[in-house]
């Protein structure tokens, strides 16, 4: 599964993007993604992979480790809008099981994880790293950790089990079929029942990254 996750196991890319149809044949320009008839615009996702080129320009001492961490998270805009749409699918798992994430919720989580890591500075350099998550996202994505260990809850599943994984996923893949998600053809196909983006078989399309400073 996506790396991005511990709960649930859970750059910028082209210039134009082609043509996006929903269901029902309406076209959906400049669109990365449609999930339940809302778009996630290419824009919107050049804006988050950005946002973590930033953060690991910044991190790097130099720009050889910088080219490195480049190599390292090539597939960083695939992943970024992987997040992206999961994020949506949980959101529609969550409110249907009747679970809510308060913001108390995500400070606890966050204080207990930054014991564990040493400091704020030590948990956003450690998210950044392994999950590709920048700094100013960070409770957003600590929210998500907390919405999907509340859904598991809702569910009456153990995370911990291949049962209670099966019993979270096909609720998962429930709420992806609800959302009627497409994505733009550049960045894959969505399959439902694994809640998860699938790489199109397009070897001839790459993957460009464009790293801040370099747009035009």
């Amino acid at each position: 599964m996506h790396r991005r996750r511990t709960a649930i196991a859970l750059s910028a890319a082209l210039a134009a993007a082609p043509l996006l149809t929903a269901c029902g044949g309406s076209p959906h320009a400049g669109a990365a993604a449609v999930v339940g008839g809302q778009r996630i615009t290419v824009a919107q996702l050049e804006s988050r992979v950005n946002e973590v080129r930033t953060a690991q320009r910044a991190a790097a001492t130099d720009d050889a480790q910088y080219q490195q961490t480049l190599a390292q998270t090539s597939s960083l805009t695939r992943d970024t809008l992987h997040t992206m749409v999961l994020d949506r699918v949980l959101n529609r798992a969550a409110e249907e099981a009747g679970v809510g994430v308060t913001r108390s919720d995500v400070e606890q989580m966050r204080q207990g994880l930054e014991q564990q890591a040493g400091g704020s500075k030590a948990l956003q350099s450690a998210w950044l790293q392994q999950y590709g998550v920048a700094p100013q996202r960070l409770d957003d994505s600590l929210r998500t950790e907390v919405q999907a260990q509340k859904l598991a809850g809702a569910l009456g599943v153990d995370m911990n089990t291949t049962d209670g994984k099966a019993a979270f996923w096909t609720a998962m893949a429930q709420a992806s079929k609800e959302l009627g998600i497409k994505l733009n053809p550049r960045y894959g196909t969505w399959d439902v029942q694994k809640s998860s983006r699938v790489d199109a078989r397009t070897p001839w399309v790459k993957e460009v990254t464009v790293t801040p400073g370099q747009q035009a």
